[in-house]
């Protein structure tokens, strides 16, 4: 069970997102705008946010951008849209969003994409608490969780991984995400098509985002020869 928040002013969809998340088990809190997005983050500490881009008030992006320049984007936030762009995607991406999930929203993809969301906000959580000491940066985070692993046997999947925490959120979350793709196109085989639904990302939002972040896209087909 998580705190899940959901933003957006339409009704009907903040009404059929409750209804769907609630018959999951999380507890889930609506906000239309970005002015009630803003008191139920501080008043509810969400694990999760699914957070519209068109908004009367403050835009999705503008809101995101708000969180993460003032540090208050220690949730994931799962970016929605029936009008953005690729180009809006990618620059919510950078900004810090986890995914982009453009409407309607199949429901396949919707809790595919809250699952992978709380998986990662439960290693955010686990990398901080490993941190005892200011002066020890580097964490080595043994094994991934359930949703990135088969097993450490398998050929040419990493299963430690080590993180240095004393860097700013955004590089540290750069180097998990690079480790996190690099993962699975080895695990794929260098398929984009599979590693695209494993991820729960659009194939163009995910090439994208390899090219970001600097990933070898040979890399799995080499190690899986």
């Amino acid at each position: 069970m998580a705190n899940i928040l959901v933003v957006d002013d339409e009704h009907g969809i903040r009404d059929l997102l409750w209804e769907i998340l609630n018959d999951e088990g999380h507890n889930v809190e609506l906000a239309e705008n970005a002015a009630q997005a803003r008191a139920a983050r501080l008043r509810e500490r969400p694990d999760l946010v699914l957070l519209d881009i068109w908004m009367p008030d403050t835009d999705g992006v503008t809101l995101l951008k708000e969180w993460s320049s003032t540090g208050a984007l220690t949730m994931p936030v799962i970016m929605m849209s029936g009008h953005a762009t690729i180009d809006t995607a990618v620059e919510a991406t950078k900004i810090g969003a986890l995914a982009f999930l453009e409407k309607p929203i199949t429901l396949q993809k919707l809790l595919r994409a809250v699952e992978q969301g709380l998986v990662r906000n439960n290693l955010h959580r686990s990398m901080a608490a490993a941190t005892p000491k200011p002066f020890t940066p580097v964490v080595e985070v043994l094994g991934f969780p359930p949703a990135m692993t088969s097993g450490p046997s398998e050929p040419g999947l990493q299963a430690t991984q080590n993180f240095v925490l004393d860097k700013p959120l955004r590089e540290a979350r750069d180097e998990f995400e690079k480790a996190y793709f690099e993962y699975h196109l080895a695990r794929e085989n260098g398929s984009m098509t599979r590693v695209a639904e494993k991820t729960g990302l659009e194939r163009t939002h995910l090439y994208r985002k390899l090219k970001q972040l600097g990933v070898d896209l040979t890399r799995g087909k080499r190690n899986g020869n």
